[in-house]
């Protein structure tokens, strides 16, 4: 049986597009997704729908090869506005590199997908608005993260002895030793 889909009316898209982001609050990004393809298909150019549209597919990444992030790419270059178009490019590669982190991909090609965020971040922030912020918060946390990837993992090695040097006993084991004698 094949199932045709229902079109939703103009006049709901305002309730749709609210239900689909607390379906993104309540970590359900498939219903969201799901709403917004009904908003894209009465409004093919409904910008915060392929806003949402595209965070929603992003918010599905596990950093594996089924990741859509080219498809949520398309959506975002979509965008009319440059600053929407260039700040949500900037958390579409900072998402995959996050999701690319959890699956235990190597740091430089992590690295890399960060760096390609804070790009767009920084171009974002050249086209903002007055007293939009929003660019630069996640530039600086594109760069706090690079920064502890780059940190080498500190390792616990005890301080080696100069030649000679005899390691000083614990005092328990001074006290097995002097127990030891006395026997």
């Amino acid at each position: 049986m094949e199932l045709k889909l229902k079109s939703i009316s103009p006049a709901g898209i305002g309730a749709a597009i609210a239900k689909a982001e607390r379906y993104r609050y309540l970590n359900e990004p498939e219903e969201a997704e799901s709403i917004c393809r009904d908003i894209l298909a009465i409004d093919s150019n409904h910008q915060m729908a392929q806003r949402i549209l595209g965070l929603a597919i992003s918010d599905q990444f596990t950093g594996g090869a089924k990741d859509r992030f080219a498809e949520a790419s398309a959506i975002f270059s979509r965008l009319e506005e440059q600053y929407a178009r260039l700040y949500y490019t900037g958390i579409l590669h900072e998402r995959h590199a996050k999701a690319q982190l959890r699956a235990g991909r190597p740091a430089p090609a992590v690295a890399a997908e960060l760096e390609e965020a804070m790009r767009n971040f920084e171009s974002a922030e050249k086209t903002r608005a007055a007293g939009n912020d929003e660019s630069i918060l996640r530039w600086n946390r594109c760069a706090r993260l690079l920064e502890t990837m780059r940190q080498p993992e500190s390792q616990e090695e005890p301080t080696p002895f100069e030649s000679g040097d005899i390691a000083p006993a614990s005092p328990r084991d001074m006290a097995v030793a002097r127990a030891g004698r006395h026997r």
